[in-house]
């Protein structure tokens, strides 16, 4: 398989370049240049699959001529090694729980595939690899935690000054070795935007070899599909389709969703679940798609401005507005209907949801007003654990801190505070990291 950039100035690239390189020459995002179908026999016999052969098959396709089976069937094995369950809300609703990962987290699967990936074409490198990444949220504990230790890379990781949660931050500064945190004074948009010029600065790229652990990267964006396979696989009802309620924010997850559906899994409507930062939402009504100043919401994770992976949704659909408006919704969802929700659900059901995926449920029972024969379920994207405070405000209750997480809230912080300045950044990676 060989990927091309969306910008099209830039030569066509096998898989392990696009995963080494993270981002085109020319800044464009890669896609593959031919998509896969589906095995039909796949989709037929998938409850008698074992997850790590779905995984395998998926992703085969995506990784041909740089991956061996035998290595691509050893990293889909390390990624999925944790339960993915799909779990009834009520009659309508059920949940894909992404959250029982090493980093509670379902940045855990891309971002593991990813660092096997990369540990795997770096084997016989002299070279060093620094991986740069911007975090919203969960992106920095997974990639911290996927990259921990592993020989020739080290992970540099951009995050907003007290717009993660307590958890959260824990997870992406208290490893050290290989993994630094860059503590930044301004939001999101300005970590991305700062990596964004990084990647495009001659002089750093001279000095450094860089590459993205973000959803920007196929090798951390291809693999999310591997759990709307298995959710599928657990879905009874395989004559109804299931609508798929995604929280989005830079909407890597969100396309891999539609990505594994325009190749043949049998899924239905798409939904766009969006806090204020709800500039696709704009865009399904007027056609314009129009970056923003981001808001600071409960859903943390989704507060962008100017989303990076939804110009794939645009190329997935062949640039066409009517064809992609038919296959996805959105919904914008308030800070106050997501504390609501959690205390609805959690009173309604006993079931506990988290900020994100409250946002999620909320944006499905909205379409579902509209269409009450169909069912669906949402991605249950991160541990109620990991947002406290809302959990606790919504519905009175402490969440348990899992006993993974003890020993590591007790760890020292270890961060580098940081002006949101190219500039800034630029400096301490020529000196610092020398």
């Amino acid at each position: 398989m060989n990927y091309y950039s969306l910008n099209q100035q830039s030569p066509i690239v096998s898989f392990k370049d696009a995963a080494i390189q993270g981002q085109a020459p020319d800044k464009g995002l890669y896609f593959p240049e031919k998509l896969p179908r589906v095995n039909e026999t796949l989709i037929k016999n998938i409850e008698s699959i074992a997850d790590v052969n779905i995984a395998f098959e998926v992703m085969k396709p995506y990784v041909a001529g740089s991956i061996d089976d035998e290595n691509l069937y050893r990293i889909v094995k390390e990624t999925i090694s944790f339960p993915i369950p799909l779990n009834n809300i009520n009659d309508q609703i059920a949940s894909l729980e992404l959250f029982h990962g090493p980093t509670l987290a379902f940045k855990d699967v891309g971002a593991r595939f990813m660092s096997r990936c990369l540990g795997y074409f770096l084997r016989n490198e002299n070279r060093e690899v620094t991986v740069l990444v911007a975090t919203s949220g969960d992106t920095g504990g997974a990639v911290a935690n996927g990259f921990y230790n592993v020989e020739n890379v080290n992970v540099v990781i951009l995050y907003p000054k007290g717009r993660v949660s307590p958890v959260q931050e824990k997870q992406l500064t208290t490893l050290g070795n290989n993994i630094t945190a860059l503590e930044v004074d301004g939001s999101f948009d300005d970590c991305q935007r700062m990596v964004k010029q990084a990647f495009a600065d001659k002089e750093i790229n001279e000095q450094k070899f860089l590459t993205s652990a973000n959803s920007i990267n196929v090798a951390r964006w291809l693999p999310q599909q591997i759990y709307y396979f298995l959710a599928y696989k657990q879905w009874k009802e395989k004559s109804i389709s299931p609508v798929v309620c995604v929280p989005s924010g830079n909407f890597g997850n969100i396309c891999a969703g539609m990505l594994a559906k325009v190749t043949g899994l049998p899924l239905g409507h798409f939904i766009a679940a969006c806090n204020v930062n709800d500039i696709v939402s704009h865009y399904l009504q007027t056609q314009e798609l129009v970056p923003k100043q981001t808001t600071p919401t409960l859903s943390n994770a989704m507060d962008v401005g100017n989303p990076s992976n939804f110009i794939r949704i645009i190329e997935l659909y062949n640039k066409q507005f009517p064809e992609l408006k038919n296959n996805l919704s959105a919904y914008t969802i308030t800070d106050a209907e997501t504390l609501a929700t959690i205390k609805i659900v959690a009173e309604k059901y006993q079931y506990t949801l988290e900020p994100h995926g409250a946002v999620a449920y909320l944006a499905l029972e909205r379409y579902l007003e509209n269409h009450s024969t169909e069912r669906g379920f949402i991605l249950e994207t991160a541990h109620p654990v990991k947002f406290p405070d809302a959990v606790k405000e919504a519905t009175g209750k402490d969440v348990e801190v899992p006993a993974v997480l003890e020993e590591m809230m007790h760890r020292p912080k270890k961060s580098i505070l940081m002006k949101p300045e190219f500039e800034a950044l630029k400096s301490w990676l020529l000196e610092e990291r020398k």
